[in-house]
């Protein structure tokens, strides 16, 4: 497995920040904060599961590469 990008760590950061807005906004009746912190979390996970698709992407392709590798390493034996 892969090490988490970017995306992922700030998609992570932009969910926490979302619902730390949303419960703030709960307790002191501040709808607009709450309908924010709602949107970040949103776009938190929007962007964590890019970063994810994009480590995914990036995996297959390691795979891919290794495999032509070992392949040539076989037929050179």
């Amino acid at each position: 497995m892969s090490i988490f990008n970017d995306d992922e760590v700030e998609g992570k950061y932009e969910q926490a920040k979302g619902t730390v807005k949303e419960k703030v906004g709960e307790v002191t009746g501040n709808e607009r904060l709450e309908a924010e912190g709602e949107a970040d979390h949103a776009a938190g996970e929007g962007q964590e599961t890019w970063g994810k698709f994009k480590r995914g992407v990036s995996d297959a392709v390691d795979s891919v590469g290794e495999a032509v590798s070992n392949t040539g390493k076989r037929m050179n034996d």
